[in-house]
C-alpha cells in the first residue's frame, strides 16, 4: 500500500471519528430545539467555512477534535445596549436586521438611538425617532450585523439553558454514544472480514529458529502439543512453550490435510523460551448471530482493557513513554493500515470506543465533566454559576493542551531515537 493511500485512510478515519461524535451533539441539540451556531471539525483558525440554515460548518487548522457551539452554552453577548445608535430593517412590521456599524451606508432602514432592547424573552426593541420613542417586535430569527458578520439572535427557548436537564444531558451524552455505536458496527464488520477462528495456524516461521529446524512451516495448523489439544487457544500454546525451555515438545500439525508430528525444542531468548513463530488463526465464514456476539465480546474486552489503562494512569502505574499523543496514534494507525482492511477496521473500532469512554471521564472540558455539572443541577434544583463552570472547563482545556504538547514532544523524541 502506498504512503498516499495509507495517509488518506488515516485522515478519513480521524475525520469519521470526530465528525460522528460531533454530529451526535448536533443532532440531539437540534432535536431539543437548541440553536446550533457552529459545527466545527478541528480547533484554531478556520480553513474552510460555509453556512447552511442556522449553522455555520467549519474545518479548522488543528485536527485534534471538534466542537458544536450551542446558543446559551456561553453567555449570550449581543453587543447591543440602550443609548447606542443603530439601524434596523423591518419586514412585515418586525425587525429582521439590527445594524451596528456603517449606518449611513445602509438602505431601507430606520436609524435612531436605542432606548430599550430585549432579544431573549420579550423580543422587542424601542428606537428614538425624531424625538419620539417607537417600539418594534423582533423576529425570532433576526440577525445582528457588525463588521460584516451576521449573528443570529437566540430567544431564550432556543438556548441550551432553557431546556430540561434530561434534554441537555442527552445532547451532551450523544457524542460518546455515537462513538459507541460506531465501535459496535465496526467490530461487527470486522467479524465478517476476519471470520470465526477454528484453530491456531502458523503465520510465519523465523529462519534458523527452533521451529524451522524442527520442520514446521508457515500455514501449519496446530492440533496438539504435548498431548494437549490447542483448538483456538493461543494462550495455552504460549504457556506450554514457556514451560518447556530446552525440553523437546511433541507437536502434531495438519499440513495439506495430513497430520504430521514434529519435535520442537524451545530455546531461551532474552528472558523467555521461544520457538520462533508468529501465530494467526484458521477461520471460517461467520454467521449473523456469531457476528453480533463476537462484536459484543470484542467491545466488552476492549472496554475492560481501556478502563484498566485509565486505572493505571490514575494510580501512577506508568511512565512518560507509556503515554502516546497524536504522533504515536498516527504511527500505530499506519501499521494497522499497512496490515490490511480487517486490522484497520478493528483499530478504528478501538479508537472510536476509546474516544467515547475518554470523553465520559469527569475531566473539566470533557463531556463527562459537563454531565457532572448537569447532575449537580438536578440534585440542587438550580444550575451552577455559568461563569464558574466556564472557568473550570477553560482550566481543564488548558491543562489538556499542555499534556497534549508534552506527549507529542515525547513522541517526536522517541521517533528520533528509533531512527537513530
Amino acid at each position: 500500500m502506498s504512503y498516499l493511500q495509507t495517509g488518506v485512510q488515516i485522515v478519513l478515519m480521524f475525520f469519521v471519528l470526530v465528525t460522528l461524535h460531533e454530529w451526535g451533539h448536533f443532532y440531539f441539540a437540534k432535536r431539543a430545539g437548541i440553536l446550533v451556531r457552529e459545527f466545527a471539525i478541528g480547533f484554531g483558525p478556520k480553513l474552510f467555512s460555509f453556512k447552511k440554515g442556522e449553522t455555520r460548518y467549519t474545518l479548522r487548522l488543528l485536527p485534534i477534535g471538534g466542537f458544536v457551539r450551542m446558543a446559551g452554552e456561553d453567555p449570550e453577548v449581543v453587543g447591543v445596549t440602550p443609548g447606542q445608535t443603530v439601524a434596523v430593517h423591518l419586514r412585515d412590521g418586525k425587525v429582521t436586521h439590527v445594524f451596528l456599524d456603517k449606518l449611513d451606508m445602509r438602505s431601507d432602514v430606520l436609524q435612531g438611538e436605542l432606548a430599550k432592547i430585549d432579544l431573549e424573552r420579550e423580543l422587542k426593541l424601542s428606537l428614538k425617532l425624531d424625538g419620539e420613542t417607537e417600539e418594534f417586535p423582533v423576529d425570532r430569527e433576526a440577525v445582528i450585523v457588525a463588521r460584516g458578520k451576521e449573528t443570529q439572535i437566540a430567544p431564550w427557548d432556543r438556548q441550551f439553558g432553557s431546556k430540561t436537564v434530561g434534554k441537555r444531558a442527552m445532547a451532551i451524552f450523544a457524542g460518546p454514544m455515537m462513538n459507541f455505536l460506531l465501535a459496535f458496527v465496526l467490530f461487527f464488520v470486522f467479524m465478517f472480514l476476519n471470520g470465526v477462528p477454528t484453530s491456531v495456524k502458523l503465520g510465519g516461521v523465523e529462519p534458523g529458529s527452533p521451529a524451522e529446524q524442527a520442520g514446521l512451516a508457515t500455514g501449519d495448523i496446530i492440533l496438539q502439543v504435548n498431548g494437549q489439544t490447542i483448538g483456538t487457544d493461543r494462550e495455552k500454546l504460549t504457556s506450554l512453550i514457556k514451560q518447556s525451555a530446552d525440553q523437546p515438545m511433541t507437536w502434531i500439525v495438519s499440513r495439506g490435510g495430513e497430520q504430521v508430528q514434529k519435535q520442537v525444542t524451545p530455546k531461551v531468548k532474552g528472558e523467555a523460551p521461544v520457538v520462533g513463530i508468529s501465530l494467526t488463526w484458521q477461520t471460517r465464514s461467520v454467521q449473523l448471530g456469531e457476528a453480533v456476539t463476537g462484536a459484543w465480546d470484542n467491545m466488552a474486552m476492549a472496554t475492560k482493557q481501556i478502563l484498566l489503562g485509565f486505572k493505571m494512569l490514575v494510580f501512577g502505574q506508568f511512565t512518560m513513554d507509556d503515554l502516546g499523543g497524536p504522533v504515536r496514534i498516527v504511527e500505530v494507525s499506519n501499521q494497522y493500515a499497512q496490515a490490511g482492511a480487517g486490522p484497520m477496521v478493528f483499530w478504528t473500532a478501538l479508537l472510536s470506543l476509546y474516544l467515547g469512554i475518554f470523553n465520559l471521564l469527569p475531566i473539566p472540558a470533557l463531556d463527562g465533566s459537563r454531565l457532572v455539572f448537569l447532575g449537580l443541577e438536578a440534585v440542587r434544583g438550580k444550575p451552577v454559576d455559568p461563569n464558574r463552570e466556564s472557568l473550570v472547563h477553560f482550566i481543564g482545556f488548558a491543562m489538556m493542551m499542555l499534556l497534549m504538547i508534552a506527549v507529542t514532544y515525547n513522541d517526536i523524541l522517541r521517533l528520533f531515537k528509533i531512527k537513530g
